[in-house]
């Protein structure tokens, strides 16, 4: 009898395999694949089939933890999809940025660092909105044109307390993924085109952000995983990627009251286009071209002027 228990026990374990072996056999797969990270991306897709944090992954494996055999084929999947460069955060359904986590997939753009910047400069503009005359709390109104994933709408609802954070999306499989992460944070979402974006807030808005497809025509994304993003998020329009940006600019100069702020993300080739283009008419002033984290000029600020638009 004892030794039909210990037989069952070591026939159990023989069909189980150490994390660090297939941590070890994952992160071998990624590099030849020619991921950036390979062990950190071998990792996190462990932690998302485990359920843990990557910070347990890296205590089991040490400890000679064995996954079961589902577990297994579960984690060598995923490592086969991260190597054929699907998106990490495609694999595991999320991703951070700045405070919040979203939820993401297939169908929309996924945010990057650099937009963590313009977000942070938004929430700024926000957070210096004073009450009005009679009022005791400024709640800022803020619009986020463009919003993908809902990403920046996302960061400024839960930055900034009491604000009225609206955000607008054209594409209805984009949309889905913002309103999941957005109806959940009180956050209005609308479906349709930022040129004819809420009227009913003309003039009233405090801040208007943006980070609208800008990549010119016929330039595809060096980054293999950049490529996997839908074409709708990242061409903006013309041989120098500006169409949708001065759809934008004339939105954000109806929508913004006198004084209100626009913040907009452009590619770094694009900087002195878009300080012209909101130079022009006298609609913007303060312009000012801001520098990503690489030094590369990437998104722009300006304050909305008293001046009437052209009709």
């Amino acid at each position: 009898m004892t030794d039909t228990l210990t037989d069952r026990q070591t026939d159990r374990q023989a069909d189980t395999v150490t994390l660090e072996s297939l941590l070890r056999s994952s992160t071998e797969l990624l590099a030849a694949a020619g991921v950036d990270s390979p062990r950190a991306d071998a990792e996190l897709l462990a932690a998302h089939v485990l359920g843990v944090s990557r910070g347990e992954v890296v205590a089991w494996a040490i400890a000679g933890r064995r996954l079961d055999p589902l577990q297994s084929v579960d984690l060598r999947r995923l490592s086969i999809s991260r190597a054929t460069r699907t998106p990490l955060q495609y694999l595991t359904g999320t991703t951070t940025f700045r405070s919040v986590e979203l939820q993401v997939g297939h169908g929309v753009f996924l945010p990057r660092p650099e937009t963590e910047l313009v977000a942070g400069a938004a929430i700024d503009a926000a957070r210096a909105v004073r009450p009005g005359p009679g009022e005791q709390d400024g709640h800022p109104l803020v619009v986020d044109l463009c919003t993908g994933s809902g990403a920046i709408a996302a960061a400024v609802a839960t930055e900034v307390p009491g604000a009225m954070v609206h955000a607008v999306e054209a594409d209805p499989e984009a949309a889905w993924w913002a309103a999941a992460n957005l109806d959940p944070r009180g956050v209005a979402l609308h479906v349709g085109d930022a040129a004819t974006a809420l009227p009913d807030l003309d003039g009233r808005a405090d801040v208007v952000v943006s980070n609208p497809p800008y990549v010119p025509d016929g330039r595809i994304p060096t980054q293999a995983e950049a490529r996997r993003d839908p074409g709708l998020a990242l061409y903006g329009g013309g041989a120098d990627g500006m169409r949708l940006p001065t759809v934008v600019a004339a939105t954000a100069a109806r929508l913004l009251r006198p004084g209100g702020t626009l913040v907009m993300e452009h590619d770094d080739t694009q900087g002195e286009l878009v300080a012209g283009l909101l130079r022009r008419g006298g609609l913007f002033s303060d312009v000012q071209t801001q520098e990503d984290l690489n030094g590369r000029p990437r998104y722009t600020i300006a304050a909305r002027t008293d001046g009437t638009m052209a009709r």
